[in-house]
């Protein structure tokens, strides 16, 4: 099924939902306190994200900071009525005009996850394996590539690199991310350094993709740097164990679901519910409310 067809089909079905009113109700148990959407973004257009912004703004929700969750885990500020939590993965060169300028016109604070090899090289390597893949060069796609042992998906990206057309950068850069430095509505946090699947990493790689990316991060946005978020959303007990060690304080997953109570005893393990660029709004306005969750949502 192509993209267009596959769009068409999920708001039909994205519409039917709403009129069984379970979007409804997921927005009355939110606003009530039942739970907070901690919703993630990838690279939205500015009209995507502005779009979802006014629509919580204009259906009583209001926007906490990390640090705001930080209180609510650690030193148990009251759970929230209508919370939502705004974060982004990557890095992206179009977040800087689409989402952080968005988010200090409307005073929104929003945390983004930065990949830092992407931010020094200006291409993530998943993208790079699709591209080498649309140019029919051979390689293992990326979701193949994920799969892989991490020596052996960094030995195929090295030969990836010098045969595709990479085109134009798509990471942000490091001066645009000490520019931001002055948004107060916007923070960073980690993703590692490479991007790899942590699982399929060695202790040795683990500890320094998380090291690494920590030190820069903090090094170019001068910020403290103590939350995460798992590449793919994969990780296991030993990736939330370093995580602590080396300082964090929270970390997030791509667990499709709303962050309830039960969800804050353990801070290293957050769901979050994401946004799928290029869906239609009914789609988003599901997935972003944690009623309607499909496999297809990007995962980085």
């Amino acid at each position: 099924m192509n993209k267009k067809r596959r769009n068409i089909y999920a708001q039909k079905i994205a519409k039917a939902v709403i009129n069984l009113g379970l979007l409804k109700l997921a927005k009355n148990k939110a606003l009530n306190g039942d739970h907070i959407l901690s919703i993630y973004f990838h690279k939205p257009t500015k009209e995507e994200f502005e779009e979802i912004i006014v629509w919580l703004k204009h259906n009583g929700f209001q926007f906490i900071s990390m640090d705001m969750l930080k209180a609510i885990i650690y030193d148990k500020a009251p759970f929230p009525k209508g919370a939502v939590l705004i974060t982004v993965d990557d890095g992206w060169a179009s977040n800087v005009e689409n989402m952080t300028k968005v988010a200090k016109y409307h005073q929104v604070p929003i945390t983004i996850f930065l990949a830092t090899e992407a931010i020094e090289e200006g291409y993530y390597w998943f993208s790079t394996a699709k591209k080498a893949n649309k140019q029919r060069l051979g390689f293992p796609n990326s979701e193949e590539m994920k799969k892989l042992p991490n020596t052996q998906r960094a030995s195929i990206l090295q030969k990836l690199k010098q045969q595709t057309d990479l085109g134009d950068r798509e990471a942000m850069t490091i001066d645009e991310i000490k520019s931001i430095g002055g948004n107060t509505y916007v923070t960073f946090g980690a993703h590692t350094h490479s991007h790899p699947i942590l699982p399929n990493c060695t202790d040795e790689e683990v500890t320094n993709e998380i090291k690494i990316s920590k030190e820069k991060v903090s090094l170019w946005s001068g910020m403290e740097v103590d939350t995460f978020a798992y590449p793919n959303g994969d990780f296991g007990e030993r990736e939330s164990k370093t995580l602590k060690e080396k300082g964090f304080k929270l970390a997030f997953s791509t667990k499709a679901v709303p962050l309830k109570k039960g969800n804050l005893k353990n801070p290293f393990a957050l769901p979050r519910l994401g946004f799928l660029e290029g869906a239609s709004k009914e789609e988003n306005l599901c997935r972003i409310m944690g009623v309607w969750y499909s496999k297809s949502t990007f995962k980085s």
